[in-house]
């Protein structure tokens, strides 16, 4: 008699629980390396791009080395309760929850912590699939992570441009600049391009983007202790 657990159903079964117990240990074990301050970590799309030889520019900073003015920008314009959450925003996502579900045009939800996790570890085309695992790896990032640590990778991995990774590799392709340079309004064009890094150009904003930007800039200098905990 052929013993179950060798029977080709029983080694399916256990090589998905295998596959289950590796799934839910490695986010867990990369990002308590990722704790470390001299690990950079590399986004999944940059993953891609090197796999498939496309190459790309990205250049690691310190959150230290980056303007305080980019970090209120992309704080203000992506995830103004980043300081106040625990990796997940629920009233927004309610909000969208409830939208889709009376057939209503939905806004994003996305927190800074739930991008960072979808760029470390998911992929990038939407889907219900991907939202339903960004909240459990955003809450896990947040609990591994201190939000500061959170911040400095975000704004390191981050696309800004077909190739273009991370603030400084920004700085210096769209203005010539580093990242610890930028102005008020360089930081507001590269804070409202984050939502659509391959159509808007931060070097060559429309009357949109300016519109955008002026607004951040307003809102990004009235911050105040929104941004207390990246300081």
């Amino acid at each position: 008699m052929v013993r179950p657990g060798r029977s080709p159903v029983g080694r399916l079964i256990r090589y998905a629980v295998l596959a289950g117990v590796v799934l839910i240990m490695l986010p867990l074990v990369l990002l308590s390396l990722y704790r470390i301050p001299f690990v950079h970590p590399v986004s999944t799309l940059m993953v891609k791009d090197l796999v498939t030889f496309s190459g790309y520019d990205r250049r690691w900073v310190p959150i230290e080395q980056i303007s305080p003015v980019l970090i209120n920008s992309v704080m203000m314009s992506e995830d103004a309760r980043f300081c106040f959450h625990s990796g997940v925003d629920w009233d927004a996502l309610n909000s969208v929850v409830s939208d889709a579900i009376d057939g209503e045009q939905t806004r994003g939800a996305s927190t800074i912590t739930m991008q960072t996790a979808k760029n470390l570890f998911l992929w990038t085309s939407r889907s219900f699939i991907r939202k339903g695992l960004e909240v459990p790896l955003a809450m896990l990032t947040d609990l591994i992570l201190p939000k500061q640590r959170i911040m400095e990778i975000y704004l390191n991995i981050a696309e800004w441009g077909p190739g273009i990774y991370g603030v400084e590799a920004a700085a210096q392709h769209h203005f010539n600049t580093s990242a610890a340079k930028l102005s008020p309004r360089q930081a507001a064009y590269l804070a409202v391009t984050l939502p659509n890094p391959i159509v808007r150009n931060p070097a060559k904003p429309g009357r949109g983007m300016q519109t955008l930007a002026r607004l951040n800039e307003r809102r990004a200098r009235g911050a105040g202790a929104y941004i207390g905990c990246v300081k």
